[in-house]
């Protein structure tokens, strides 16, 4: 995984800045939309969102400078498209923020050793594992469920790591050693910690009042839930405490998803083109 490609995926981002909030606006609205829009109007969008214009344009230069987007200029408007290099990127993140939770029928495990020499690629794998939702065996014995089998193989191929699957512990699934086991591998206080965050930020959110304030929401939604699905990778929920959030924090993000995402692609497809000045965020 070249260093150009791991800038663009940028697996560690975290939520809340303005420039992980374009990219949740980029990757949810562009590619419906036709994979471009308007400077005035990605700076539009990002008032809606109550992010300042100067802030915005900001962003806009960082997702160009990390390959998410080009600049491109249609009719005499300045504006932004989708690098076609990033849409792979943004399919394979909707297979993992909306695609079903599966519980894992058995595990992947990827066995690695570098030479000290080698030190920086060692940590780039480890991160890049973690990013993906892996837990930690050993020092360089990694697992994660089978669903990630398919983006394992391809961390496996570009790092030079051995990747094994269908592994099991003994004895026939769920054994009454994977609570323990999952407790080793994963830092599960911290995944209990995002779901209750983000039950407890939108459980009770008031409904929006118009498309404006639906697509503030919703993009608020989806920037806070697209890091869940890759800490917690569908654990077995078998094997987690019986009042894990995980359920619950899934059926919230469902419904609002169903609720918000039409109405907040409706008011980004009246903006986004807009060749006109940002209002004042509201």
């Amino acid at each position: 995984m070249s260093e150009r490609v791991e800038v663009r995926e940028d697996l560690e981002a975290r939520s809340g800045s303005a420039t992980a909030v374009l990219r949740t606006v980029v990757g949810s609205t562009l590619r419906p939309l036709g994979g471009w829009m308007s400077a005035a109007g990605a700076v539009e969008l990002m008032a809606a969102l109550g992010i300042p214009a100067a802030t915005a344009r900001s962003s806009l230069a960082r997702l160009c400078a990390r390959g998410v987007l080009v600049r491109e200029q249609r009719d005499a408007a300045a504006g932004y498209a989708l690098d076609p290099a990033a849409v792979p990127m943004l399919e394979r993140g909707d297979a993992r923020i909306f695609g079903e939770r599966a519980a894992p029928a058995s595990w992947c495990l990827v066995s690695f050793s570098f030479p000290e020499h080698q030190r920086p690629q060692r940590h780039r794998l480890r991160r890049t594992l973690a990013a993906l939702g892996c837990g930690t065996v050993a020092d360089g014995l990694w697992i994660g469920p089978d669903t990630l089998e398919a983006e394992l193989a391809e961390v496996a191929r570009a790092f030079g790591a051995d990747l094994f699957t269908g592994a099991h512990l003994a004895g026939s699934p769920p054994t009454p050693a994977l609570p323990s086991a999952l407790a080793r591998w994963y830092d599960l206080p911290a995944i209990r910690a995002l779901h209750e965050s983000f039950l407890a930020r939108f459980q009770t959110a008031p409904p929006p009042a118009d498309d404006r304030d639906a697509f503030a929401l919703w993009i608020r939604v989806l920037d806070e839930w697209r890091v869940i699905p890759y800490r917690d990778p569908g654990l077995p929920a078998a094997a987690l405490p019986d009042d894990w959030p995980g359920a619950a924090s899934a059926a919230l993000f469902g419904r609002l998803h169903a609720e918000l995402a039409g109405r907040a692609l409706a008011f980004a497809a009246q903006t986004a083109r807009a060749d006109r000045a940002p209002s004042a965020p509201r």
